[in-house]
């Protein structure tokens, strides 16, 4: 079993190195240096025990306006990528069911993220690659105003994916093994 703080660490260093440094995101700088992010590991293997799990993380984000956003390291399950999707679209359905929509929103990673439509092998993929199978947990308020101050956001993706191919497979592989 990985130690949580191992876990959290591995995770840290991902928002560092890939996101922030690549620029996947352009806002997670800000919520990283303010230490505004709240991170939940859990060794949890199912869907049915990871979902209260979900529900207590909207339940801070509720009461503590100061966390911004909030990960959920999956250490130990999900390790398969349908079976994580299928998490996913349950958080998803257990979000709208809380009457969370419009309030917060599930952003997902894993370490075989695989975009539809797209090789295995294809570093675009690195874009939503992890050290873990990971749910984020943002607040639709904070990416809205973040979006009023970032030209043309709808470009984001696009960029992303010509960044990850340009440097290439090899360099986003490192990046992530570097993580760990």
């Amino acid at each position: 079993m990985i130690p949580t703080e191992e876990a959290i660490a591995q995770t840290q260093r991902w928002i560092k190195s890939v996101v922030i440094d690549c620029n996947f995101c352009p806002f997670a700088a800000k919520v990283y240096q303010n230490q505004t992010i709240h991170y939940k590991v859990s060794s949890l293997q199912s869907a049915g025990k990871v979902l209260p799990l979900i529900q207590a993380l909207f339940d801070l984000l509720d009461e503590d306006p100061k966390t911004e956003t909030a990960f959920l390291i999956l250490t130990e399950g999900f390790r398969d990528f349908d079976a994580y999707l299928s998490l996913v679209k349950k958080a998803d359905r257990l979000l709208v069911k809380a009457g969370y929509e419009g309030i917060y929103q599930v952003a997902s990673f894993h370490p075989d993220y695989c975009f539809r439509d797209a090789a295995e092998d294809d570093p675009a993929n690195y874009t939503n690659r992890s050290p873990y199978p990971m749910l984020h947990f943002l607040r639709e308020e904070s990416v809205e105003k973040a979006l009023k101050f970032f030209p043309n956001p709808e470009t984001i993706p696009e960029k992303n994916v010509d960044f990850a191919r340009s440097k290439g497979l090899s360099y986003m592989q490192m990046l992530l093994a570097a993580c760990r």
